[in-house]
């Protein structure tokens, strides 16, 4: 463990504040661009991006959680490695970051995200937009409940830490 450990708790949130803030920027061109625009093929980058945004700022918490642990990723899947270590315990290093259910909905949209920059598509269609849409609807609550639970894992670790001067043992 590293000194990056301690600033997990601040990343954590920071983390759920975008989401909350891509979920809310959802709702805003759902209620005021949409009526106005349509669902044009223009209008479908909008929630395309978002969704790309906020894969892509969990998979940056990830791998600040990686780093501060010392896990490993295969360099050449990493992105699909990094997910997938999130789902393990690993005793005496770190508790479990994500659920299945959270891990399921994240894989969709890393899939999606890997699709929209190495495939370069500009004609998104909307059932698979919006599918992505709710999806990631469903993922927010899950995605807090389970860093909430990680974060209180991780700061009952650093009091401990901070009593015994020694490394947290999970």
């Amino acid at each position: 463990m590293n000194d990056r450990f301690d600033e997990i708790p601040a990343r954590i949130a920071q983390t759920l504040q975008l989401m909350q803030e891509m979920l809310r920027r959802l709702d805003s061109f759902e209620s005021d661009i949409i009526p106005v625009l349509g669902k044009t093929a223009d209008s479908v980058l909008i929630p395309v991006q978002i969704l790309e945004n906020a894969y892509t700022a969990v998979e940056t918490l990830f791998l600040r959680i990686s780093q501060a642990f010392e896990n490993h990723l295969d360099s050449q899947r990493w992105h699909a490695d990094l997910l997938e270590k999130m789902t393990l315990e690993v005793p005496g290093i770190r508790p479990q970051v994500l659920s299945t259910a959270t891990y399921q909905r994240l894989a969709e949209l890393m899939r999606f995200r890997h699709f929209k920059r190495y495939y370069f598509e500009l004609d998104f269609d909307w059932r698979k937009t919006d599918f992505l849409v709710i999806v990631f609807r469903e993922l927010v609550p899950l995605l807090k409940a389970d860093l909430d639970r990680f974060g209180a894992a991780l700061g009952s670790a650093i009091r401990e830490k901070q009593e015994n001067q020694e490394s947290p043992d999970f």
